[in-house]
């Protein structure tokens, strides 16, 4: 399979909706094949979630993309990731921020991603096991952070770790659908804008979902 001319052709799809071209042109040269279970390589390239093993997936394209441009990510930044998963979506903040901190619950999918990702050759990435608090505090504040899991709220753990003035993006509603949700930390008032719907596996700990 033509790889290269699949991956040109999402990101020509994605381009009617992502105006950002810096995100385009990470997404244009990250190989997705690699991230995704062997027998579904020939789907890598569909807008669609695909499945990764132990009842997680590797997002939607699109989604993946609209969730790292509503970061608005200069270069600068240290970005926390909740949910490596893949660690796809991990790359690709590895090449639009200084930084990533990206934590998993799962150590298989954790050591999985780390390998992934080293043999990439991203040097910005830290890949860690999440531990009983939500996010990665020793090395909070971060500019941004995205949260690849849904949770029942906006968890008070992950915007204590969120600069003033840092973009938080996380899909927020039932287990089974939910919103997509952009906050900006404010000094007094937080400012929330809703990104319209979407559905993630569910996001497990304080402040989240009780593991099944």
């Amino acid at each position: 399979m033509d790889f290269a001319a699949a991956r040109a052709s999402l990101v020509g799809h994605l381009s009617t909706e992502i105006k950002d071209k810096r995100v385009l042109a990470v997404i244009s040269r990250i190989p997705r094949e690699l991230f995704v279970l062997p027998e579904l390589q020939h789907l890598a390239y569909e807008d669609e979630p695909l499945p990764i093993g132990l009842d997680q997936t590797i997002s939607q394209p699109l989604i993946i993309a609209l969730m790292t441009e509503a970061l608005e990510l200069s270069g600068e930044e240290k970005v926390l990731e909740i949910g490596t998963g893949s660690g796809y979506q991990a790359a690709i903040l590895a090449e639009l921020a200084r930084q990533v901190i990206t934590v998993e619950r799962l150590p298989a999918l954790a050591k999985s991603a780390q390998k992934i990702l080293a043999s990439l050759g991203y040097t910005n990435v830290e890949v860690h096991q999440a531990g009983e608090t939500l996010g990665w505090p020793a090395q909070a504040p971060y500019q941004a952070i995205m949260v690849t899991a849904a949770a029942p709220e906006v968890p008070t753990d992950l915007l204590a770790q969120l600069a003033i003035g840092g973009r938080m993006v996380i899909p927020v509603g039932s287990r089974y659908v939910q919103d997509l949700y952009k906050i900006t930390r404010g000094k007094k008032k937080n400012k929330i804008k809703n990104l319209g719907g979407c559905r993630f596996v569910a996001l497990i700990g304080k402040d989240a979902w009780e593991e099944d």
